[in-house]
């Protein structure tokens, strides 16, 4: 039997971490390394047609299945194409491997042909990047860096000469086991105590949770229940926590909707339940704060904090729900519940008002047909800019869905890669592309790899010929509109060169219709809906130093739109909840 060389260790030990599929562009110095995919049954190679889309792709599928994912790029400008989304990935919290080809080992350091530093560039992106100089060094490195990126949740990166790659790898080293799963984290016996006591005395309490709320949406619902407490979330808590929830009261942020605001800032006492939330100007300054976090990295860098936290969601509240004692006074509870609900009754006319009839399409109305046309589990890809407004007020979680983006890194260009990544998991599920035509465009190419392997994907897209969200920005700020504007082509007819479904949507009427048509496709599918670049309204007493990005510098700023079901989510909880 024919001596392993480097490249087929390399694989090996990707495969027995459990990795499915390597995503990447192939290149000189990554051969040994597709060759080696070629030649495992257990691994496919995913042939992306930007480097950029692969590193997202990997993301998406690290943030579906909560597994180890890897991409990889040839040497110099073919690992450079990484970054962006190997960004996303790590502050996504995603578990990815990148493999970042390099240039032969005897010329790093002199000027080679595209030579580029790798171990260097990648750190600022990853809890780990290394550069392997010698066979020797291959098996322990590549296993550190899979326990870095599963072990703390990001992303990890090793560096590869093309040349040491086809080496004869040394003698067979043991297998050492790896690291695969992440443990719970309970926090320590004083911090609970602590809590407790916090809990107990103040009169009301508002819980707001992030994305580290995921797995524990019946603890969370039995400890609100418990305290009488209103429920916020960020929009990475969304698809976690708003279903199911008779104490709802929205969400936070510059895109935030209902109460959440006045539940934060209202209360005795705000925990701060798995979330980075990253403006601080949003959160208050003069009521008690605790913090749950499983990072401790993240506990009080957003905001001055009474009490510090390490641990899981859940496991907290598991300690916690026997121990406070059950409040009975209802009244700040059903004070935000009636809040919010007058909050949504009025911006919902915003999206219903002659919508049927209104051309260019109201892009709420798109995406809340969207939501009454799409599968219960669908998984939606959710582009940055006006999308993650669309996706953020109309989009409703069971439980079941998925809703991921770039909501912490903010690229463009995301969801089409990401949505290729989320449907390689699972062929039978759907998923969504909530595409903008800027984003959408920016990786335009990889639509083919959709047709190439006839990835069921729909794409949804939200055609203004605009960079919206950059206007609105603009329109803030006070400056004219100016380099925002596209000259987009028939995609639905490019989708059809392509090969793959593609229909144009003009007229409301025709929508619903289109979307079915398009879901029930077998293979992949775009819909291009023309829809309103004037869509989105804001309150007129907004200055341009209020906002900076996304965040608000301040005062509260809310944008004007519809809610869709939401509105019904909030009657009914408003409805059901008993009084004194």
């Amino acid at each position: 039997m024919a001596k392993q060389n480097v490249a087929e260790q390399f694989v090996d030990i990707l495969t027995r971490a459990g990795v499915k599929r390597l995503y990447g562009v192939v290149g000189d110095s990554l051969n040994p390394i597709v060759d080696a995919v070629r030649r495992n049954s257990a691994i496919d190679w995913i042939h992306v047609r930007h480097e950029e889309t692969a590193a997202f792709a990997a993301g998406a599928e690290a943030q579906i299945t909560g597994k180890l994912a890897a991409c990889a790029g040839s040497c110099g400008p073919g690992n450079l194409h990484l970054i962006n989304g190997l960004y996303d990935a790590h502050r996504s919290m995603a578990p990815v491997l990148a493999l970042a080809s390099h240039i032969p080992s005897s010329e790093i350091g002199l000027g080679y042909f595209q030579e580029t530093h790798p171990d260097r560039l990648f750190a600022e992106c990853s809890h780990y990047s290394e550069l392997i100089s010698s066979p020797k060094q291959m098996p322990r490195l590549l296993q550190t860096a899979i326990q870095n990126a599963v072990g703390r949740s990001g992303v990890s990166v090793v560096s590869l000469p093309g040349d040491i790659a086809a080496e004869p790898a040394p003698e067979k080293a043991a297998e050492t086991a790896l690291v695969t799963s992440r443990p719970t984290v309970r926090p320590g016996d004083a911090e609970i105590d602590r809590l407790v006591e916090m809990i107990d005395d103040a009169d009301k309490v508002t819980l707001f949770c992030g994305s580290g709320t995921a797995g524990a949406h019946a603890e969370v619902m039995e400890f609100a229940g418990k305290i009488k407490s209103p429920v916020g979330h960020a929009l990475r808590g969304k698809e976690w926590i708003q279903y199911d929830n008779p104490f709802d009261v929205g969400m936070s942020g510059l895109l935030g909707y209902g109460a959440a605001y006045e539940a934060t800032h209202e209360c005795d006492l705000l925990i701060l339940l798995g979330t980075d939330f990253p403006y601080n100007a949003f959160l208050p300054d003069d009521v008690k704060i605790a913090q749950v976090d499983v990072r401790p990295e993240h506990l009080g860098r957003r905001s001055k904090l009474d009490l510090a936290v390490w641990g899981d969601v859940r496991e907290t509240l598991r300690c916690l729900i026997p121990r406070v004692r059950e409040k009975k006074n209802r009244r700040f509870l059903e004070r935000m519940l009636k809040k919010h609900a007058d909050a949504l009754e009025g911006v919902v006319k915003a999206y219903t008002r002659k919508v049927e009839k209104h051309t260019p399409i109201h892009p709420e109305y798109v995406a809340s047909v969207l939501d009454e046309v799409a599968s219960d589990d669908a998984v939606f890809t959710v582009d940055t800019g006006m999308c993650n407004v669309w996706a953020a007020r109309y989009i409703s979680p069971n439980g079941r869905r998925r809703v991921i983006g770039s909501f912490s890194h903010g690229s463009m260009a995301n969801a089409l890669p990401m949505a290729i990544g989320a449907q390689f998991t699972d062929r039978e599920r759907q998923v969504v592309s909530m595409s903008g035509d800027g984003g959408f465009s920016m990786l335009m190419g990889d639509f083919l790899t959709l047709v190439q392997y006839d990835l069921p994907v729909k794409v949804v897209l939200f055609n203004n010929s605009s960079l919206g969200m950059v206007e609105l920005e603009m329109l803030v700020a006070g400056l004219p509109s100016h380099g925002t504007t596209n000259k987009n082509p028939d995609f639905a007819a490019v989708a059809q060169a392509c090969g793959a479904y593609g229909v144009r949507v003009e007229k409301p009427k025709d929508l619903a219709g289109a979307l079915k048509d398009a879901f029930k496709h077998k293979g992949p599918a775009l819909v291009d809906i023309v829809t309103d670049p004037n869509a989105l309204s804001i309150p007129p007493k907004i200055k341009a130093e209020m906002v900076t990005g996304f965040a608000l510098s301040a005062s509260k700023m809310v944008l004007d739109g519809g809610v869709g079901r939401m509105v019904q989510m909030a009657r009914s909880n408003l409805r059901n909840v008993p009084r004194l």
